[in-house]
């Protein structure tokens, strides 16, 4: 064998592949010649496998990196839907707020008017909640629902009938069909049922 920079030089009919190590010497010339073509197949077929490895690496850290990037633009997506949807429902309240500063600003001389124009944004807010999908929960003189009511107080009477809502002391919501807010009522307790 010939040494150049101290580093031995095989031809590739002399290569164990499955070691890459030089193949033992064979004191018979004849097998060596025999496994020659076998050998060359084997070092192209090593070829191609480690060709097609790199390159699946390369195809698998790219669509890693597309996941993750469309990860994150799915993340800013909806953030961003989020904060357009906050932006619309506010849209839907500031005539409303307007509407309230006009009122304030009326003279206390004026108030039948003012109880109209009251009136008239309390009707605006509920057309607008309406938009937005948020309906009043019915309350009073319904039979309580532990999943929409809550109850503040039990009252002892004989003039309703048992868990019967008495009176509604703040108004409950939901919105498309979810609880949003529940309705705080007094309830009927009757002993007689």
């Amino acid at each position: 064998m010939a040494r150049t920079n101290g580093k031995s030089e095989v031809g590739p009919e002399k290569l164990d592949a499955t070691h890459e190590l030089p193949a033992p010497d064979n004191s018979e010339g004849d097998s060596a010649t025999i496994d020659s073509p076998r050998v060359s197949t084997e070092i192209s077929e090593l070829q191609k496998l480690r060709v097609e490895r790199d390159t699946l690496v390369d195809r698998l850290a790219r669509l890693q990196a597309e996941f993750e990037n469309a990860r994150k633009r799915a993340a800013r997506e909806q953030h961003d839907f989020r904060e357009y949807a906050v932006g619309d429902a506010m849209k839907a309240l500031l005539p409303i707020l307007d509407s309230f500063e006009r009122a304030l600003e009326t003279s206390s001389s004026e108030k039948a008017e003012f109880r109209e124009g009251v009136e008239l944004i309390y009707k605006q807010m509920q057309d607008a909640l309406l938009k937005l999908g948020v309906r009043p929960i019915p309350a009073k003189g319904e039979a309580f629902d532990p999943h929409l009511h809550e109850a503040v107080e039990m009252v002892e009477t004989t003039d309703a009938a048992d868990h019967q809502i008495l009176e509604e002391l703040q108004r409950g919501y939901k919105v498309k069909g979810r609880l949003l807010r529940p309705s705080m009522v007094k309830v009927a307790s009757n002993p007689k049922g």
